[in-house]
């Protein structure tokens, strides 16, 4: 099959200004670090969530990566005054597996045999060389000379040498998993914490409801979470303020916790309150998280909205007809695909309203530049839009009253109201001005004042590609017009209907590889508040891989995979979306995106009001980092997809066309700068 057409838009830098030379970031990514002299000799401690003592940052500025660690090391001392205290250490690393009921792996050896798994349910387990302390639960672990059974190797290859311990029959796993875990052996030589995918997915896999349903005279909240100890949700009336309504505590049957509430909480917003341990905290936290299945958000991104996408009065005129009015596609080979930004699309187009500039309104006004461009596009045999992440995302505050902007006197930046491409200022001093794109072309072109002042408030102004998801199925608020309430579902649909009408599909840059947040405390963490240590991959000391960036998830893991198909539904069902662009696919496992495509063909206008079998799915198929030659199961890389019907970008024929990419020589020519024959 041929390949579709990839037209795409003029480089940026992930936040979308030109590359920098890497600042210091405003604010130390290792925050409430003890300043402490390092004694020699050091041991090397890769960070994690947690704040310890006795731990300092060493290069917070780092942006160096590693396939097989996190990425900010901090130095640990390991004096002989601290000795006992380092083996205490030992349980901020999850060094075992917890791979099915019966079976525990360890890369360790026991001299005898045997060692322990201890637990305790108030996160009160404490290490020195006369044992562990403070557990509820103590149980022997006998070595299986077979080693690890084969369905355990394949879910987790890397493992593959690992011994497996037996958990005897009769120990109550469900319970001991809401329970602080190590295993030691009976010296208490070894010891570590343990991760608990593979028993979770034996134990707790689970194919019902999840999120917010809609009934005739109820709403019913469901939330997986089989690690927690209890769970309660905070009911609001306002998106923003106030004490919540009611406070209501939640029912856990098999590791889904429930409750069904009535009619008139559809409106509100939510706020899950869960008690859960917590590895990287060592403790029971108290969790806020929004519902992993959101699909409205407050316009700080704190609460989640009861929206049912199913009512009428979200729907364009014509909404459901739409699935008729979409323009043929009679062959994958025949796509040609245009990149572009919902921002950048409209923020300087003056034929738009300001109101509606960078955002998903532009899209509806058919005489704006933009839009007849599109048209003419459309015209030459223009397929598909792709259109930059759209899902909820961190960097850019929804709420546009609280954007920065380059002021137009020298040394300042000013706050103001934003009609996206002026701003009204008021300054300290009381100087009214306007603000724009004209006050960085005044200064000359050798400057380096243009870099610094769009430096200054690049963390805090309107724009940033979206590669940093925090809620993979919610529409961005800040591209609405109000980011509270319903007009992000609203305003996308029209959206989506506009851009079909003038013959183009609409494809969603999915990024499923990785989350911005993790940990109990940070505001953008949703998933590892919930079920900590689940949703994100970890490598063999129990901390969080970053090779894609930051936080990457693990599809390997049965939950995991199951929300990524069902966020591709809801956008495929909900919002008549044409395709899906996967984003470092090659960090998602194949039998995962084999699933969905075959999820997303099922889909029929007569049932789901989508034809399926039209919808178009491609990523990057790279092969780096832990997943790196089937590292951690066959992956969607390249080279394993061959015959699937996914597409893949190819990097071979792009840098043989355009010449060396960053990660090449930047003197490699390619052959269409003409450079090449010289």
């Amino acid at each position: 099959m041929s390949s579709p057409v990839f037209l795409s838009s003029a480089f940026s830098t992930a936040n979308g200004h030109l590359p920098l030379l890497s600042p210091r970031p405003a604010t130390c990514p290792c925050p409430g670090f003890a300043s402490k002299p390092t004694l020699a000799p050091t041991a090397t401690f890769f960070y994690r969530e947690s704040v310890h003592p006795r731990f300092r940052c060493c290069c917070c500025c780092s942006s160096s990566s590693s396939s097989s660690s996190s990425s900010m090391p901090l130095e640990l001392s390991t004096s002989a005054s601290d000795q006992d205290d380092d083996l205490g250490d030992s349980l901020l690393y999850s060094r075992a597996y917890w791979v099915s009921e019966s079976i525990i792996a360890w890369n360790v050896d026991v001299p005898d045999g045997s060692c322990y798994l201890y637990a305790s349910r108030t996160a009160a387990l404490s290490i020195s060389y006369g044992g562990i302390q403070g557990a509820d639960v103590e149980i022997e672990l006998q070595e299986d000379k077979g080693g690890l059974p084969a369905n355990v190797i394949e879910k987790f290859p890397h493992i593959r040498d690992y011994k497996a311990f037996k958990v005897p029959a009769g120990s109550d796993a469900k319970l001991l998993l809401k329970c602080q875990l190590a295993v030691a052996d009976r010296k208490c030589s070894d010891a570590t914490g343990l991760q608990l995918p593979g028993i979770l997915d034996e134990l707790f896999s689970y194919d019902g409801p999840l999120g917010a349903l809609y009934a005739e005279e109820t709403v019913s909240l469901y939330l997986w979470a089989p690690t927690a100890q209890s769970v309660s949700a905070c009911i609001y009336r306002d998106p923003l303020g106030g004490n919540p309504l009611e406070v209501v505590q939640l029912k856990e049957n098999d590791g889904v916790w429930s409750i069904k509430g009535p009619k008139s909480w559809e409106g509100c917003y939510y706020v899950y309150e869960v008690s859960v341990y917590h590895p990287s905290a060592l403790q029971i936290e108290k969790c806020y998280a929004n519902d992993p299945y959101a699909r409205g958000l407050s316009s700080d991104g704190r609460r989640t909205l009861l929206v049912n996408l199913d009512s009428d009065t979200l729907k364009p005129e014509g909404w459901d007809k739409l699935v008729y009015e979409k323009p043929d596609i009679l062959s994958f080979s025949d796509i040609s695909i245009y990149e572009l930004h919902v921002r950048d699309f409209s923020v300087s187009d003056h034929t738009v309203h300001p109101d509606f500039r960078g955002g998903y309104l532009a899209f509806t006004l058919q005489n704006s530049a933009g839009v007849s461009h599109l048209k003419k596009l459309s015209n030459a045999g223009l397929t598909h839009v792709h259109l930059l992440p759209t899902f909820q995302f961190a960097g850019v505050d929804d709420r546009k009253e609280n954007w920065k902007s380059v002021g137009s006197l020298p040394g300042l930046v000013f706050f103001g109201q934003n009609t996206f491409s002026s701003w009204w200022i008021v300054c300290a001093c009381g100087i009214k001005s306007f603000a724009d794109a004209e006050v960085l072309e005044k200064l000359p072109p050798d400057s380096t004042e243009q870099q610094a002042q769009i430096t200054a408030i690049q963390n805090d102004d309107g724009y940033n590609w979206g590669y940093n998801p925090v809620l993979w199925g919610v529409p961005k608020g800040s591209y609405a017009s109000n980011p509270n309430g319903s007009c992000r579902t609203i305003e996308f649909r029209r959206m989506v209907q506009a851009l079909n009408h003038i013959g183009l599909h609409v494809v969603l840059d999915v990024v499923y590889n990785h989350l911005q947040g993790s940990g109990p405390f940070d505001d953008n963490s949703v998933l590892d508040k919930v079920v900590p240590g689940y949703y994100l991959r970890r490598n063999s000391d129990g901390f969080i891989e970053h090779s894609t960036c930051m936080n990457n998830t693990a599809s390997e893991h049965y939950m995991v995979e199951r929300l990524i198909i069902d966020d591709l539904l809801c956008w495929a069902v909900n919002y008549k979306v044409d395709g899906f662009r996967f984003d470092l696919m090659g960090h998602i496992m194949k039998s995962t995106m084999m699933k969905a495509k075959h999820a997303l063909h099922s889909l029929t206008k007569e049932i789901h009001g989508v034809d399926g079998s039209s919808i178009y799915i491609y990523g990057e198929g790279w092969d780096f980092g832990e997943v790196a030659k089937n590292g951690r199961g066959v992956n969607a890389s390249q080279f394993n997809l061959s015959g699937t019907g996914i597409g893949s970008f190819n990097d071979r024929i792009r840098d043989a066309m355009l010449g060396g990419s960053p990660f090449g020589p930047p003197l490699q020519q390619g052959f269409v700068t003409g450079l090449l024959l010289q």
